[in-house]
């Protein structure tokens, strides 16, 4: 694989600059993170990883960090916005979350990659790339996750956040691939796909069980009926630990970073 490794961000002016002290200097890059691109035998094309490593990172050579893999993690989509929740709970005087490497995948086709075949003629209709979730799933087990561990130093633990669609794909590897994560965020889950087909499922066997922070927000009727579901189906293996929490006063597009956030803390405190 070919690695090409970027500034993602960069803040031109020198006002960004001075609020850090480095007033005899303009124009200086502010980099965010990383830029890696990673060619995929399974997908057949190039992809895009933004990485964003914890402060320390460069200059001490031999802790090994927990992993977040962040879908929608476009540079214009979400990565940014948990970056800086990441950052922010990394802090020593909030110790929330231990410091830790953000992975956001970048999108090439969100709706082909985080969904599988559907029946729904709508569906179909609606998003006529969909139903290849089975080769991302093996993109993200087989490639991807190799190539973080190989170019980056990694402990075991590897969390999985996605919202909406990206919730749906997040619940699939949960009930199909449990053990390519330890703990999942998912938040606004599209469990409506193809009739409610994975709410059918039952979770695969595997030696350790994950630990599952599900919300949703005041949305459609359909979208909190099922994430109420997924929780009853979920409590039925009594290895699975699952935090559910609605939020009222949120709804699709404002959820995602009070759950973000919200799930850190619970897995804070067990």
């Amino acid at each position: 694989m070919n690695k090409l490794l970027l500034p993602i961000f960069i803040l031109v002016t020198s006002v960004a600059v001075k609020g850090q002290g480095m007033t005899s200097q303009h124009n200086v890059p502010f980099v965010l993170g990383k830029i890696e691109h990673i060619h995929s035998n399974i997908l057949s094309e190039n992809r895009i990883l933004n990485v964003y490593l914890p402060q320390g990172y460069d200059t001490d050579s031999t802790t090994k960090y927990p992993v977040i893999y962040l879908l929608d993690g476009s540079a214009d989509e979400d990565f940014i916005h948990i970056a800086g929740i990441v950052q922010f709970l990394n802090f020593s005087w909030i110790k929330i979350l231990p410091k830790s490497i953000l992975v956001g995948i970048a999108n090439v086709d969100r709706k082909r990659d985080f969904t599988f075949p559907t029946t729904v003629v709508e569906d179909k209709k609606e998003s006529p790339t969909s139903g290849g979730s089975a080769k991302f799933i093996a993109f993200i087990g087989e490639e991807l996750q190799p190539f973080i561990e190989k170019n980056f130093r990694t402990n075991s633990s590897k969390t999985l956040i996605g919202q909406s669609l990206g919730g749906l794909l997040a619940t699939e590897i949960l009930f199909k691939k449990p053990a390519l994560f330890s703990k999942y965020i998912i938040v606004s889950p599209s469990l409506w796909w193809n009739n409610e087909s994975i709410l059918q499922m039952k979770p695969a066997a595997r030696q350790e069980a994950p630990e599952v922070y599900l919300a949703v927000g005041n949305e459609e009727k359909v979208m909190k009926d099922d994430a109420k579901k997924l929780v009853s189906v979920l409590n039925q293996d009594k290895k699975i630990k699952i935090h559910f929490k609605y939020f009222p006063r949120e709804n699709h597009a404002t959820i995602l970073h009070l759950a973000v956030y919200h799930a850190f803390e619970t897995f804070a405190k067990k």
